[in-house]
């Protein structure tokens, strides 16, 4: 429900994005499994910059800012990298890939890894819509559809797909069926929202995540969480999920990593400008979900860290510093009833 996420009202569910800095959070490369990247400790001070391994990596920058978009082509080619995507996007794939170098070299006699999460979860739910949604209008959770990346493979490596049956509204619009490709009969055939969570929850257990790895959900943009599973939890009666109170929303990470402002963040345009192609149907959630999943490993490719930037606390919606510890999410357990 990419584009039309946009015209929902986030007001009824009191989630509110707090005045936080948190925006900027950095990133840096998940290198995979036996590789070891270097960590900047949080004790270092701003003199540790003054190695000279930091003025070879401007210097560098400098030269890669200079290239005409077919040198950064060519050189990416000879270092056997992506060539796809936009010239900010190969600057920044080359600007990565020689940082990692560098700052590998000097980390020989051994560090610290940065590998932070071993998974990572994406999520993009479909919900109950109408074409003009009013300010008062209960999404509820058609689709859940989960994809798991390995950030040690660089692949996706499962995935997982329920419809549910609809409890206010259990009668599909037009609009919402044209749409998602949902039909009547498929979610008159589901589980209502509890009964699918619980499946959520044990597929998440039987692959150990949060218990033997370290994992974190993402998502394409806040809505998903903030709005869609916030509305689905209140209507079923039922505790908000703490394996999903934090989340990292790509659109944040996509335009901080690429420096690009937030109307070049939707999911269609973060594909295009990364050289990529839309594979599926648009606005299914489990074809919208990998191909979110490719933005994402292709942005850990390009040396990106994917960090949890947003969280839900009492019902709001808040922003994660990025000073903030990385926390993977607990284990999957079932929310409690709210009765």
């Amino acid at each position: 429900m990419d584009e039309h996420k946009e015209n929902i009202c986030v007001k009824d569910v009191n989630a509110k994005m707090s005045n936080g800095k948190t925006d900027e959070e950095p990133c840096s490369r998940i290198c995979p499994e036996g590789e070891s990247a270097p960590q900047v400790s949080s004790s270092q001070t701003n003199s540790d910059f003054s190695h000279p391994v930091y003025k070879e990596i401007a210097l560098a920058n400098g030269q890669i800012n200079r290239m005409s978009k077919e040198e950064l082509r060519i050189k990416l080619a000879d270092l056997k990298l992506d060539t796809r995507g936009v010239k900010d996007v190969m600057k920044k794939r080359l600007k990565s890939h020689y940082k990692k170098q560098k700052l590998m070299q000097t980390a020989a006699e051994g560090g610290p890894t940065d590998t932070y999460y071993d998974y990572i979860c994406v999520v993009d739910f479909e919900a109950t819509c109408e074409e003009d949604n009013p300010a008062d209008f209960l999404h509820e959770i058609i689709e859940f559809p989960m994809v798991l990346i390995s950030t040690h493979t660089l692949e996706i490596v499962d995935s997982f797909q329920e419809y549910v049956k609809p409890e206010v509204n259990p009668q599909l619009s037009d609009f919402c069926v044209k749409l998602t490709g949902i039909t009547q009969k498929m979610v008159d055939e589901a589980d209502p929202f509890p009964a699918v969570l619980q499946r959520v929850v044990a597929w998440l257990q039987e692959r150990e995540l949060g218990t033997k790895y370290k994992y974190a959900i993402l998502t394409d943009g806040a809505w998903d969480m903030s709005k869609f599973l916030n509305i689905q939890c209140r209507i079923s009666r039922i505790r908000y999920p703490t394996f999903a109170k934090k989340w990292i929303n790509i659109r944040k990470s996509y335009g901080n990593f690429y420096k690009v402002p937030r109307t070049q963040t939707k999911l269609s345009t973060m594909l295009e400008k990364l050289g990529l192609k839309y594979e599926g149907r648009p606005h299914s959630g489990l074809d919208d979900s990998r191909n979110i999943a490719r933005i994402a490993l292709r942005m850990l490719q390009d040396g990106c860290q994917l960090r949890v930037n947003e969280r839900m606390h009492a019902g709001q919606l808040l922003s994660v510093p990025s000073s903030a510890p990385v926390e993977g999410a607990p284990p999957p357990y079932s929310p409690r009833s709210r009765d």
